[in-house]
This record gives C-alpha cells, sequence and structure tokens, in this order.
C-alpha cells in the first residue's frame, strides 16, 4: 500500500511539474467556475447582506434565519435540486445551462450565497450601536452612516469572500451533477479526482487532490492571515465620522451666510 501511494506521488509530481495540459486546463476550468461563481453571489450577496444588517423591517430574523440555516446545504442535494432546472424537461431548461461551465458558475453563486448573507450582515450587526448614534448626532447622513458601518466590516467581508471561495472549490455535488465530469469540457478538479480515482488512475488523481488541497490550503492560510492583520489593527484607514459631519455643519453655515 505504501509503495502504491509513493509510486502515485511521484507519477502525480511529474504531472504537475511537467506541465501537462489537461491537468493545467482542469486547474484553469475550476478556478474560472469558482471565480465566476464568487463574483455572480457577491452581487446580490452583499446588498442583501446590508439590508438585513443595517436596517429594521419585519420578518427580519425568519430572513436571516433562512440564510443562516442554508449555510450546510449539502451540495449534492442542491446539484439535484438545479439539474432538475436546467434538464430540457425543467423551468430553466432553455437557457442550456446543463452541462456547461457557466452552469456550475451559477450553482455555486447559490451556495455560496447563505455564507456571504449570514457573514457580512452579522458582521454589519455587531457594529457598536454608539458609532450609529454619534453619527447621526453629528449630523451625517443616512448614506454616510451606512459607509462609515461598512468600512468598520470590511475585513469581515474579505473573510467572507474568501470562506466563499473555498466552499466552492472544494464542492462535489454541483459539479458533477450539473457539469458531468464531461472531458476537456465541464470536468474540475473535485470530479476529476473522483473520476480518474473510479478508473484506477490513482497518480492522475493525487495529482488533481495536491493541486486542490494546495490551493484551498493558500487560501485558508491568506484568510487567517487576514484575520491576524484585523486583530492588530492593521486596518484601513476609518472614514472620520466626527470630520465629515463637522465638515457638513460648516458647509451649511457658510450657505445660510
Amino acid at each position: 500500500m505504501s509503495d502504491l501511494f509513493l509510486d502515485s506521488l511521484q507519477q502525480a509530481l511529474n504531472l504537475i511539474f511537467s506541465g501537462n495540459p489537461e491537468v493545467y486546463g482542469i486547474v484553469y476550468r475550476t478556478i474560472y467556475v469558482t471565480g465566476l461563481g464568487t463574483f455572480l453571489a457577491c452581487l446580490w450577496s452583499i446588498p442583501l447582506a446590508i439590508l438585513i444588517g443595517l436596517y429594521s423591517f419585519k420578518g427580519r430574523w425568519v430572513v436571516r434565519g433562512f440564510f443562516n440555516a442554508f449555510i450546510g446545504i449539502p451540495t449534492v442535494a442542491l446539484g439535484l435540486f438545479l439539474y432538475l432546472l436546467f434538464s430540457h424537461q425543467g423551468i430553466l431548461g432553455s437557457l442550456d445551462l446543463l452541462y456547461t461551465l457557466n452552469g456550475i458558475a451559477i450553482g455555486q453563486a447559490v451556495l455560496e450565497t447563505p455564507i456571504i448573507v449570514s457573514f457580512v450582515s452579522n458582521a454589519l450587526g455587531t457594529v457598536d450601536i454608539q458609532l450609529r448614534d454619534l453619527a447621526r448626532t453629528l449630523g451625517a447622513s443616512g448614506v454616510r452612516t451606512d459607509l462609515a458601518i461598512m468600512r468598520e466590516t470590511v475585513w469581515s467581508l474579505v473573510l467572507a469572500i474568501a470562506a466563499a471561495f473555498n466552499r466552492g472549490f472544494g464542492e462535489l455535488g454541483i459539479a458533477a451533477l450539473v457539469g458531468g465530469g464531461l472531458f476537456g469540457m465541464t470536468r474540475v478538479l473535485t470530479t476529476a479526482i473522483t473520476i480518474e480515482t473510479n478508473f484506477g488512475h490513482f497518480s492522475i488523481a493525487l495529482a488533481y487532490g495536491i493541486i486542490l488541497m494546495s490551493i484551498v490550503l493558500a487560501i485558508t492560510l491568506t484568510t487567517n492571515l487576514v484575520e491576524r492583520l484585523k486583530r492588530e489593527d492593521f486596518t484601513l484607514p476609518k472614514w472620520n465620522i466626527r470630520k465629515s459631519a463637522t465638515g457638513v455643519h460648516n458647509n451649511d453655515h457658510q450657505s445660510s451666510a
């Protein structure tokens, strides 16, 4: 067993460093799909998080609980649901998203949405209430107050996006069911590992596994570094509410004069 592992590891390293086009093609497709999925998720998740985190409305706790509950949704169940939607008999069958990279990206965007919404909205909700009261007392507008609060949670936003990307990068259910693992078309790292292992091609599967773990580890280490920078207060320059509000008062005074 140890000989099999060592031989597979040696062949895997040869595949990685020899510049095998199929290996790097799968890596490219994986990064493309996950990057596009994360970008799409941010488009609607960040505005939703701001709405839930900064504004009070009836049933807000239900909406927040809904997104929190779906953080751990099984990817195979979500993949099956999306497969039925994207199939030719499904509601979205006319869009021809089944067995495409864009279809996988949309599925991953749906998967990542609860992570971004929950993390960012919770971070916005924990901002010190005195910050909001100070901004309003000094005459800052609602938009300026919201911007100040969002600046306070900028690192939380970065961490949420990194966590969402990590979740999409390592998922299998959506990639397998929606993408189908088609050779040279929709095969990504997770589906490639599964398929090559089933065929007994352990060296190739191990090569994909090493690449997958290396990228996930790099993202995790980067996330930990960001969190450490946050703790040590190496943050972006904070927007000065007092200065801005004072400027608003001065401008109003000069206008009235």
